[in-house]
């Protein structure tokens, strides 16, 4: 009886270890992927403009977007994770204006989708960090030189700080 004790142990520990865990996000502004410098401080400005959940964001600005529950919100496409029933969301429009890599950088935590021509884009690059003064998340996208469509869900605050900036 022991030694099945001990096989069904061994059993469970082999099975654990090679799951897969999910990453916990590292914790401090210095463990981003790419300086955010420029993305920090706008976010952190107090004199930001706020919008509501389906307003214009100009790139290069930041903002603060008042959510609205997630029912409410009118995705252009369904968000690519679904959000939580208790969450916040926003649709913002902004337009890019030359093609290039843009960051798409945020305050708390949050899912992003954004989608240029009808299609969701998938981002290039993605760091997010804990415990970074006014700024938990920053993605990179490739777009065109047109309208785009940020859409923000899975935010349990009801407000968040968004900014998109040019490389």
């Amino acid at each position: 009886m022991r030694s099945q004790v001990l096989s069904g142990a061994a059993l469970l520990a082999l099975v654990l270890a090679s799951s897969p865990t999910r990453a916990e996000e590292p914790i401090g502004c210095d463990k981003f992927k790419w300086p955010i410098v420029r993305e920090q401080a706008a976010l952190a400005a107090a004199d930001k403009q706020s919008i509501a959940p389906e307003s214009a964001l100009a790139p290069g600005t930041a903002a603060l977007v008042h959510l609205a529950p997630v029912e409410q919100a009118h995705f252009a496409l369904e968000p690519q994770r679904t959000p939580a029933a208790a969450s916040n969301a926003a649709v913002l429009k902004f337009t890019a204006p030359a093609a290039g890599v843009y960051t798409v950088s945020l305050s708390a935590g949050a899912w992003i989708d954004l989608i240029q021509d009808g299609a969701a884009l998938k981002p290039l690059a993605f760091s997010g960090v804990r415990e970074c003064p006014h700024i938990r998340k920053s993605l990179k996208f490739q777009l065109a030189p047109q309208e785009a469509l940020i859409q923000i869900s899975n935010v349990a605050e009801r407000e968040i700080s968004v900014v998109v900036m040019p490389q």
